[in-house]
């Protein structure tokens, strides 16, 4: 193994160390490959190619210390609450038609029975009704 070679491990190493505890300097502190790289200052296919089993230590260290959750879980959470808030808006404005139909419901009633009254023939007595219907 060269002199490079074991200082590229060495910064890698302690590379991960910072990562795992959340005392990244040069990356985003994030835990993937790409930071690990960044944070050690080797290329990342040197990381991939020359170092492989270190990127796999690092992945194991990552599953082993640290309590992640899978970036596809997150998206799929994260899809969940937004449709559990697309559904309760759904419903607050199903609930909000409803009312709107029973009002609307009503005041056709009494639009109706409005129209109905002022074409119904007048009577001089009140108490009067006639026995047949007037023909116009």
């Amino acid at each position: 193994m060269t002199q490079q070679h074991s200082d590229e491990r060495t910064r890698i190493r302690a590379a991960m160390d910072r990562l795992l505890t959340g005392q990244a300097t040069v990356s985003n502190g994030s835990l993937t490959v790409t930071a690990l790289a960044v944070e050690a200052g080797v290329h990342r296919m040197a990381l991939i190619k020359r170092h492989a089993d270190l990127k796999n230590e690092f992945y194991e260290r990552v599953r082993a210390e640290t309590p992640q959750v899978p970036e596809a879980e997150k998206r799929l959470r994260e899809t969940v609450t937004k449709l559990r808030q697309t559904i309760a808006n759904q419903k607050a404005e199903i609930e909000e038609l409803r009312q709107q139909v029973t009002c609307l419901t009503l005041a056709s009633a009494v639009l109706t029975l409005q129209q109905d009254q002022s074409t119904a023939p007048k009577s001089e007595f009140d108490n009067v009704l006639p026995l047949r219907p007037l023909e116009h």
